[in-house]
Order: structure tokens, then sequence, then C-alpha cells
């Protein structure tokens, strides 16, 4: 009888077991750059409209407090992917050329960099030789101060004196004069001043895309551990992502009900505007449009290793090969998610 029992019940187990694996979900913790606000709404979206749960992905995705902790936290392996800027991400590989666990970037999203120094009108500053002898102020981590280096040889700028303070002062000393110019992303730094009470129409935007640096921005980063033993998981991610992108390049106002939804306190309309300024300026840059969304040209990224190198005299070189993988990125037809220019 209890044979029998047994043979009844294993048909049901074996489907049970089958029905189980089927519905198995790979968890992925994903950090991001920075906290919730406009941009975040490209991978908040996917979540959201279920689009990694039908890739059969567990994804949880937590702030951030800059690129270069996002960095870390995926090569300590706190995290299995993440989003931060291609610089900080070259300047800690040449930097640990011996550590075990160094991420990689699979799919560029920010195909320029936000990077752009901005100042008041009032101080006469126009073009970037005006920047000759001035007071920059940006947190010592900023991107752009890391990167000015590359940004003042390009422009043929001399000396600048620089100050540094916590981001939260960066905008505020500037509308108040303690400093002549700031670097910062612009969709970020730009909105924080017009909440300070200036005008937008009294700002000098000076994007570094504009001036003669080509550096790539924001990328996809995985650690090699998730890489090597599950890219199936990687490869569904970056689908699944492009699809949310997609969505939110589309409709950018609608996705900021994604970024309220994990922090309630966020001004809609500021959000609304700084997706918009970001997806413009640096997503769907003419850059972006030329090269594909998601992708990167290798001379572009050899040219940005060495830049990297010089301007944040790391230990060792940059290896451009080392520090990209695009083997998992969707078909060419699946990043087609770029409107053409209004």
């Amino acid at each position: 009888m209890i044979k029998n029992i047994f043979s009844r019940l294993a048909p049901a187990l074996v489907l049970a077991a089958a029905s189980s694996l089927a519905h198995a979900q790979t968890p992925i913790k994903f950090i991001l750059d920075w906290r919730f606000e406009g941009p975040s709404a490209l991978f908040l979206a996917p979540v959201a409209k279920g689009y990694f749960k039908d890739a059969k992905l567990d994804v949880s995705i937590d702030a951030g407090n800059g690129s270069g902790g996002a960095v870390t936290r995926v090569a300590a392996g706190t995290y299995d992917m993440g989003f931060a800027d291609l610089a900080a991400l070259m300047e800690f590989h040449a930097n640990n050329p011996d550590a075990p666990n160094k991420p990689v970037a699979v799919m560029m999203v920010y195909n320029n960099t936000p990077a752009s120094v901005m100042a008041l009108k009032k101080s006469g500053i126009k073009t970037p030789a005006d920047l000759n002898g001035k007071k920059l102020g940006a947190p010592v981590f900023d991107a752009g101060r890391r990167a000015f280096p590359i940004f003042q040889k390009a422009n043929g700028i001399g000396t600048v004196q620089w100050t540094a303070m916590d981001p939260p002062l960066r905008e505020t000393m500037l509308a108040r004069g303690d400093v002549d110019a700031i670097t910062g992303f612009t969709f970020t730094s730009l909105l924080n001043l017009e909440a300070r009470g200036v005008k937008a129409a009294d700002v000098v935007v000076l994007p570094y895309a504009d001036n003669g640096v080509k550096l790539y921005g924001n990328a996809i980063i995985v650690s090699p551990k998730l890489l090597k033993d599950n890219p199936t998981a990687v490869k569904a991610f970056l689908q699944a992502f492009t699809k949310g992108a997609r969505d939110v390049i589309a409709k950018p106002d609608d996705a900021i009900a994604y970024v309220k939804e994990r922090d309630g306190i966020i001004n809609v309309a500021l959000e609304q505007r700084r997706l918009r300024l970001a997806i413009d300026t640096v997503v769907n840059s003419p850059d972006a449009r030329a090269e594909g969304f998601g992708q990167i040209v290798g001379p572009r990224l050899s040219l940005m290793a060495s830049q990297v190198s010089d301007a944040f005299n790391t230990k060792t070189r940059v290896n451009a090969d080392a520090i990209w993988d695009g083997s998992l990125l969707p078909s060419k037809a699946e990043l087609n998610i770029l409107p053409a220019k209004k």
C-alpha cells in the first residue's frame, strides 16, 4: 500500500519540482551611483513593470553614494551589479591591479560624461579660457573635478584654484559667490542651483562633451564572478533593462512615479525635468545615436583609458580591454531605442 501511495505521489512531486525550477528566479543585488532621482527611473521601471521578473530575475535596487562606492561594493561582492562612471571603474582597475574581483562594464548608458563646468553669467565666465586663474569648487571625489585636467588640457586652460566642499554645499557656494565656478553633473547641479533661487538663464554651462572631452559616462557594471558563473542572467538583465529604458525614454514624465515609490518626498516636477535633461544630454546624445545605445567604440575607449591614466595619476596604466565586455549586449535591433532628434 505504501508503495502504491509513493507511486501515485511521484509524478506529482516531479511536476512540482519542475514547476518550481521553471519559476526559479536568480537574485541580483544592484547598486545605483546616487540617490533615487529622475535618472534612476531607467532601472526602477523594469522592476516595477515586471520585466526583470519575466526574465526570471529577482532584482533588488539600492541607492548609492557615488560611482567610486558602487565600484568598490561590486568588487567586494556586496552587490552583483551596479551603475557607475566608467572613469571610476578605470581608476579602480589601474590602482588595484592585483584585486581578485575587478568589476567589468557590460553596457554603456550615459554615452557622454554628464560633467560640466557651471558659472554664473555675472562672473564674466563665458568660455573655458575664462577659467584661467579662477577659483573652482567641487567635492574631491566629483567626477568632473577628477577629470578636469583632461578638460583643462583640451581647452588650454592655465592654473585654477580648487576649493573642496561636501556635495550639498557645492551649488550654495557658487550662488553666494564663494567660488567662481563649479564642476558637477549638469542635470544635478543646474537644477540644484535653481532650487537655491538661481535662474537657469543666469547660469553658464560648459559641458565637457561639447568642449573637446569625449569621455564615456556611466555604465552598467558586473562582478566577474557573476559574469563567469551565470552569463545568462547578465544577458537577461541587459535585455530587460533595455526594454524598460525604451519605455522611460518614450514617456519620461510618467516614469517618475517609479522613483516616487522609492522616495516619497521627491519633487515630482523637478525630477521629471532632471530625467528629461539626462536623456537629452547623455543618453540620447548625438554620440549615442552615432554609436548605438549601450555600445562603445574601441578607439574612443582606448583614448579615454589613456586620458584617465594621466589625469588620475593611476598606479598602472588603464587597460581598456580589461574593463569592457560587450559580448552579452542585446542585439542591435533590440538596442535601437533612441528616437531621432526632434
